[in-house]
């Protein structure tokens, strides 16, 4: 079975398009220098700025755990300020310590049911 989880998350943007941008530039960059377990790490908007949608691979749980360890410490606040969570559908094989650790975003768990992945 494969060990990869990933993401989609629809957020409304409710800060300013300043402070949306600085906070994607900070967590890209932080992402991508410090954790060689995300695969994928994807911010796109609506035309009108308005929605978010962020889509996210890790290699396995651990990775999650690891970026969800970083989110916690540096992001939170600053996120949960800016973005509103829509919609938050997760893919994949997440552990049981990912699913506590996601439970308070109200995620939507789909089943693999086929298909395959180069």
């Amino acid at each position: 079975m494969n060990a990869q989880v990933y993401w989609t998350l629809a957020l409304e943007v409710q800060g300013g398009s300043d402070e949306f941008t600085a906070l994607m530039n900070d967590m890209v960059k932080a992402t991508q220098t410090n954790e060689p377990g995300t695969l994928s790490y994807e911010w796109s908007t609506s035309a009108d700025g308005k929605v978010c949608h962020i889509f996210e691979r890790y290699a396995d749980s651990a990775a999650v755990m690891t970026h969800l360890g970083t989110f916690g410490e540096k992001f939170a606040g600053r996120f949960l300020e800016i973005l509103k969570p829509i919609r938050f559908d997760v893919f994949g094989s997440p552990s049981e310590e990912v699913k506590e650790a996601l439970a308070g975003f109200g995620p939507n768990y789909m089943q693999y049911v086929g298909g395959f992945s180069r």
